[in-house]
């Protein structure tokens, strides 16, 4: 059977094009706590002939290290004292896509098991799969569209670390934020990324400059909640990739210097499963009684499920007033300075979260999106008035301003323990708080600047 996506496989049509010799390399990848997509790269005739199609086994400590993979004790998931052994990795044979930016290459998503068969619950594609079938069980479908900023630098990333990531020169030495003249220095690289995308199976929008030199952004089609964040760790993993085969490098981080920071805006919508938009109403603003609660949810939870929507220490320093990163917890009808800004007219009515960076693991961050609105519409919650005006000077209850006030809220969330389970809260808990402690422990060149003379 033939897909109706170009870029995109059946398990008949991999088998098929293994055979004939068009494919010789399979990534089964899954997605660690940190949103990259770690795995193996298998020699295609192998992975079909005694590997029977998976599954793969794996060290457990892929989900259960920090972002330099060291591994990190006080998991329940696995330890020394356990010998860190084998997880599974499951083929989900609907993800197949080609890569590419890469020669004969297709890559799988895969979901993870104990060698047991047991789903890990810890797993952020299994997170998400999660409030998925919740959302499943009351009759509706999400969907939803990450855009992704980076900035550009036309230093490798060899250069980069070098240097230790000072005095990189920007694609851009000025703000080409919807320029044309200034995005088209780059757009042999830029439509390079596009088409690559384009042929891996998904449905470019546009690119754009954005505000920080060297900034811009492509946008994809709106997909299914799984098969986009699927997307969107192929799309980081292929920006990076080809980038450096053309010699530059490029930063997702959610704010890399002083001037603006990535964002990672998601809009997010739910139908039922006739595909009828089910955001959309008769009441104000054309919302819908169900949109209503959904989004009051949004705003009452959101800020103690931070830690799923701003991970890292650096998300932090993203959330400044006059940036276009959100700081209260307010929505409003195209306002960008609120953390929920409501976009699109009838049917297309929808949600856009502003409040994750670039660095955010879309599972985890859609994951607790949904939670928080469907706990709004399991309590009936109602709807404060849009905010008009600029959010940045309201009393309204602000984004955490620290990761470490993140992992508290998040620790004592009764939402968050009812929607993940005690689980999945204590293994990202600790992961948090392992990150804290490195960087509280680390000496930064803001510290040798201030200090070094003048202390």
């Amino acid at each position: 059977m033939s897909t109706s996506a170009p870029g995109r496989l059946t398990r008949d049509e991999l088998i098929e094009q293994i055979e004939l010799g068009a494919i010789d390399t399979v990534i089964l990848a899954i997605t660690d706590m940190q949103g990259r997509l770690q795995g193996k790269r298998l020699d295609a005739r192998f992975f079909i002939d005694d590997l029977d199609l998976g599954p793969v086994e794996g060290c457990s400590y892929i989900l259960a290290s920090d972002v330099d993979m060291n591994t990190v004790d006080g998991f329940a998931l696995t330890s020394w004292e356990s010998g860190y052994g084998d997880l599974a990795f499951e083929p989900d044979f609907t993800t197949i896509r080609m890569v590419p930016w890469h020669e004969k290459t297709a890559i799988i998503f895969a979901n993870v098991h104990t060698v047991a068969g047991e789903p890990v619950a810890v797993s952020p594609r299994q997170v998400l799969e999660h409030q998925v079938a919740l959302l499943a069980q009351r009759g509706w479908r999400g969907f939803t569209g990450t855009e992704l900023e980076f900035i550009l630098f036309h230093d490798t990333y060899e250069q980069a670390w070098s240097s230790g990531y000072r005095d990189l020169t920007p694609s851009n030495q000025y703000n080409v934020d919807y320029s044309l003249q200034g995005t088209s220095r780059v757009e042999p690289l830029l439509g390079r990324i596009r088409r690559s995308m384009r042929d891996a199976g998904m449905i470019v929008e546009s690119v754009k400059g954005e505000c920080n030199f060297g900034q811009h952004e492509i946008a994809f089609k709106y997909a299914e909640l799984l098969d986009k964040c699927d997307e969107h760790g192929l799309f980081k993993l292929g920006a990076k990739e080809i980038a450096a085969q053309e010699g530059s490098s490029l930063t997702f981080m959610a704010k890399f210097n002083e001037r603006e920071g990535n964002s990672c805006h998601i809009h997010l919508s739910l139908r039922d499963l006739a595909g009828v938009p089910v955001f959309a109403g008769d009441l104000d603003h054309g919302f819908s009684a169900l949109f209503g609660h959904f989004l009051a949810g949004l705003l009452a939870y959101s800020r103690e499920l931070s830690l799923f929507l701003a991970p890292n220490i650096n998300s932090y320093k993203r959330f400044v007033a006059g940036s276009f990163a959100p700081t209260a917890m307010l929505w409003g009808i195209d306002n960008r300075t609120c953390a929920f800004r409501v976009v699109g007219h009838g049917p297309s009515i929808r949600v856009e979260c502003r409040i994750p960076g670039g660095d955010v693991n879309p599972y985890l961050a859609v994951a607790a999106l949904v939670a928080a609105g469907l706990r709004g519409v399991d309590e009936s919650l109602p709807l404060p008035e849009s905010f008009d005006g600029n959010a940045y000077d309201s009393t309204a209850p602000h984004m955490p301003t620290t990761l470490n006030e993140a992992v508290l809220l998040f620790d004592q969330s009764a939402v968050a323990r009812e929607a993940f389970g005690s689980e999945v809260v204590a293994h990202y808990v600790h992961a948090a708080r392992v990150e804290v402690a490195a960087f509280n422990a680390a000496v930064t060149d803001w510290e040798r600047y201030r200090g070094f003379e003048r202390l």
